[in-house]
This record gives structure tokens, C-alpha cells and sequence, in this order.
């Protein structure tokens, strides 16, 4: 079975648009979208055959180095992520080569979730847009043109030292062509479409970061391309 033919992703895709076309209609624009529970264990432990995707809007755009609140929240995590900009539309069912070629490049990107409930049932997850909360960017261009992964080193560093690295930003996402490829698959069997300008978030490239009370930065650098970078403020109780 193909992921959007699952009863609980159709409830909660229609859900999650409903949720964005509201948001579009009072003033926020689109941003692009996020894959989320790409990793086996997640895909298993949910029954699902492929990523959930969620969606981003303007009002969610953080730039790197300014501060987030997380004053109210529940459980904040942070992920960082490779940050795909797609050149032009892709359509359902585009092939390797189609994706790839829409691809116009890749930038550092860091994703603040509020994991308010456990992640187990898919329609709940994308009824509430995957936890969505924030995303951290350098800026609106790419910082490195084209899909190629090869070289990249990228260290995540909070509380003033080094936490985690990882020289192969696609291990623990998947391939981002079959990213893109989902994602105009899943958005056109709800009939929206993936089209030039958007990103996707393409999931974290290490294990999620769960921000613990008094911590007050994240940054993830993905060298030699760019880094992003977030401060912290507010009390949560965890």
C-alpha cells in the first residue's frame, strides 16, 4: 500500500492542509515542506510504507543567529538538516534524473519540533503538521548548487562543544532525489504540488537533539558549505 492510501495519512493530510490553507488565507506564505519518521524503526514502529511530510510557512522562518522562545513548550527538539531548494516544479512519478535535475542546490538547516504527545499514530502526527514549530535558515539561496553529498563534514554543537558528527548527511534521511520524489508524490495525491522556490527539510542527518532546561544553543555547521546556528530563551518544564 502506498503511503497516501493509508486511511490515517488521508485523515490527516487533509488535516494538515486544512491547517495551511488557513494559515496562507491570513497572511503567512508558503515556505516549502518536511519529511518526518523516515528511519526503519519509525517506519515500522508506525505501520507506515514511507516518510510523513509536513508543511513550512514564512511565519515558522528563523535566521540563523537569532533567538527562539521556548517558554510553554512541552518536549523542544532539535534536528539538524540538509535543506533542499527546489529549482523548478516537480510533478508525481518524475524519475531519478526529473528530480534530481530540479534540484538548484542544498544549505545547513536546523528544525525546532515541540514533541507534545508520543509519535504514534500517523494521522494524530500529521494532523498537528509533525510537531512543527520553527526552522532555522542562513538565507533564501542555496549555499552549495546541485544534489551531491560528497565531501561534507557535519559537526552539531551545543553547550559550547562538539555533540555529534556525521560525514554522510544521507544516512540516516535517505537519498534526497527520493526525498523530492516522495514529496511530489505525497503532496499530489492530495492535490498540491511541489514547485520551484519551496525547500524540503529533509530530515536530521544525526539522531534528534531533546533541548534540555538551560540550554541556550544549537549550531550545525556542514563544512565547507555554511552553518546555522539558534539561541534559546523561556522556561519549559520537561
Amino acid at each position: 500500500m502506498k503511503l497516501w492510501e493509508d486511511a490515517r495519512v488521508v485523515r490527516g493530510m487533509r488535516a494538515q492542509l486544512e491547517m495551511r490553507r488557513k494559515r496562507l488565507e491570513g497572511g503567512d506564505a508558503a515556505l516549502g515542506w518536511k519529511v518526518g519518521f523516515a528511519a526503519p524503526a519509525m517506519l515500522e514502529r508506525l505501520d507506515i510504507t514511507g516518510p510523513l511530510v509536513g508543511f513550512l510557512t514564512r511565519n515558522a522562518l528563523v535566521r540563523s543567529g537569532e533567538s527562539v522562545s521556548l517558554g510553554g513548550w512541552v518536549k523542544p527538539v532539535a534536528e539538524p538538516e540538509i535543506a533542499v531548494h527546489i529549482g523548478r516544479d516537480v510533478s508525481a512519478g518524475a524519475d531519478h534524473e526529473t528530480a534530481n535535475a530540479a534540484i538548484a542546490g542544498i544549505s545547513p538547516a536546523i528544525e525546532i519540533v515541540d514533541l507534545t504527545a508520543p509519535p504514534e499514530d500517523p494521522e494524530r502526527i500529521l494532523s498537528g503538521n509533525i510537531y512543527q514549530r520553527h526552522v532555522v535558515l542562513a538565507g533564501a539561496a542555496p549555499a552549495r548548487a546541485g544534489s551531491a553529498s560528497d565531501g561534507l563534514t557535519c559537526p552539531v554543537v551545543r553547550r559550547g562543544s562538539e555533540f555529534a558528527r556525521t560525514s554522510d548527511p544521507q544516512a540516516n534521511t535517505g537519498n534526497w532525489v527520493d526525498i523530492v520524489r516522495h514529496v511530489a508524490d505525497v503532496l499530489a495525491a492530495f492535490g498540491e504540488r511541489l514547485r520551484s522556490g519551496e525547500i524540503i527539510i529533509t530530515g536530521s542527518v544525526v539522531p534528534p537533539l531533546t533541548i534540555e532546561p538551560g540550554e541556550d544553543a544549537i549550531a550545525f555547521e556542514v563544512d565547507p558549505v555554511a552553518g546555522v546556528a539558534v539561541r534559546f530563551f523561556g522556561e519549559f518544564k520537561p
